[in-house]
């Protein structure tokens, strides 16, 4: 098995240290970028797996950046960062981040994220398991193809984030049902006791957006208010 590239942006010398320390002894190949800017050059030439993305750093914030980069590419993103309010959380889910690491942090707890987030974003369905597990799921407008990790809705393809691509597989399994955030948690998350419920809100609405972008008139996604949220049944 060919090794997991991780590039992490983080201007503190100390903490990158650490994390380099961490994920070389666990096999990973590692690059360290102090900027921004030598992070975007670093990904116009290599091959990234994951990105560990600080928040703050001397040339602009992870999150604008984190913003560009879901313009080009959707390689998972887990977010390092000292600020730890729930609004913060939120916001860097909400705009394309895959997981999100407070400072300071463990690094053997980063290192479990990190294994995780690569398993999802490279999970494929095992042979001869078609029969009990499609790999292809279709309703109205939809077509999922997870071996690919791939949807396409009304015949456009959805840039998708991980979590985003794990909520509309559950959603499309079972269209009509109405699950509630807890049930979402623990069907599109790896590890979701270290979630927080308001996570769940905010991968939904950034997903309703992008189905927004491709047929505003459509409701794809329902809210049942005190309850959860359901993929609509009939198209």
């Amino acid at each position: 098995m060919s090794k997991k590239h991780i590039l992490i942006i983080e201007d503190e010398p100390a903490i990158a240290d650490n994390i380099l320390l961490a994920l070389t002894q666990e096999a990973f190949e590692s690059y360290w970028a102090k900027t921004l800017q030598e992070a975007w050059d670093f990904l116009k030439k290599h091959q990234t797996h994951l990105i560990l993305l600080d928040v703050g750093l001397p040339d602009g914030d992870g999150f604008s950046f984190c913003q560009k980069l879901r313009q080009h590419l959707e390689t998972p993103v887990l977010f390092l960062t000292a600020r730890s309010s729930e609004v913060d959380r939120v916001v860097g889910l909400e705009i394309g981040g895959d997981d999100y690491v407070t400072k300071p942090f463990s690094p053997r707890e980063l290192v479990a994220r990190v294994k995780a987030i690569l398993r999802r974003s490279q999970e494929k369905p095992q042979k001869n398991s078609s029969t009990n597990h499609p790999t292809s799921l279709k309703l109205g407008p939809f077509i999922l193809e997870e071996s690919k990790r791939l949807c396409t809705y009304f015949d456009k393809s959805l840039s998708l984030s991980a979590h985003e691509f794990n909520l509309l597989k559950v959603f499309l399994k079972a269209p009509g049902r109405v699950f509630d955030r807890e049930q979402l948690l623990s069907k599109a998350w790896t590890h979701p006791e270290s979630v927080l419920d308001r996570t769940v809100d905010a991968h939904i609405k950034s997903l309703r957006a992008k189905l927004k972008e491709i047929a505003p008139q459509e409701e794809a996604i329902l809210t049942h208010r005190g309850v959860g949220y359901a993929m609509r049944e009939n198209w």
